[in-house]
């Protein structure tokens, strides 16, 4: 199975061809999330990188570029991102913000209430899925 670096326009198209397979099968998320990332340290092409994370589909929706009106904007580095996104590591995420490592503009409420989702079945096989072709 090839692996592509995380965030990388290879990895958003292979990622976005997991959650169509598990799409089905989701939990639509209670609270909707319009999330702007600006993700710093990319060991790939430019040093930052702008993504966004959207739930008012009704499914996690993981793109690059900014959402014009998003609820929450979250930087972070790379790592730190690649750990919570990739990993869905709510300690790194917890330790990353005490840190300074993550700075939040907006909402907050909608960000808390997003990372305080469980996962579903479905979800966790396209989670285990994504791991598997991440670098």
């Amino acid at each position: 199975m090839p692996k592509y670096a995380f965030l990388s326009p290879e990895w958003i198209e292979a990622a976005r061809a997991v959650q169509s397979v598990h799409a089905a099968g989701v939990e639509p998320p209670a609270l909707a999330v319009r999330m702007n990332l600006v993700v710093e340290d990319v060991p790939f092409g430019e040093p930052t990188l702008d993504a966004h994370l959207d739930t008012s589909g009704g499914t996690v929706e993981l793109e690059l570029g900014h959402l014009p009106a998003a609820d929450v904007t979250v930087s972070l580095d790379y790592p730190t991102a690649k750990k919570i996104i990739v990993d869905g590591d709510g300690q790194a995420a917890m330790q990353a913000f005490m840190g300074g490592r993550i700075r939040v503009e907006g909402d907050v409420t909608k960000l808390l209430a997003f990372q305080a989702t469980p996962a579903s079945g479905p979800s966790i096989a396209a989670a285990e899925q994504i791991r598997a072709i991440t670098e």
